[in-house]
């Protein structure tokens, strides 16, 4: 059974609440990663520039909060502009 003091249940909500934020903001992750990707495979290089400054946006973001791996975020980042590049080209 969990504790039942104050600071217990304190610590509870605000995990609960932590970890809902954290979901989120994951899944508005993979939403712009699903999104850049899709107009790379459309070959819609406007669109792709432009997701791509707001991905590495919410890339970073998450990096600095810590709900991702330092590089991990890196690597989403290098991918996509690797990709990005080897469109242009």
């Amino acid at each position: 059974m969990a504790k039942r003091t104050k600071s217990a249940l304190k610590a509870n909500r605000q995990n609960v609440k932590r970890r809902e934020q954290n979901r989120q903001m994951r899944s508005k992750l993979r939403t712009a990663l699903k999104s850049i990707r899709a107009s790379l495979d459309a070959k819609d290089l406007t669109a792709a520039k432009a997701a791509l400054s707001r991905t590495v946006s919410i890339v970073d973001k998450m990096a600095t909060k810590g709900i991702i791996h330092r590089n991990t975020a890196a690597r989403y980042k290098s991918r996509i502009a690797k990709r990005l590049t080897k469109a242009v080209a």
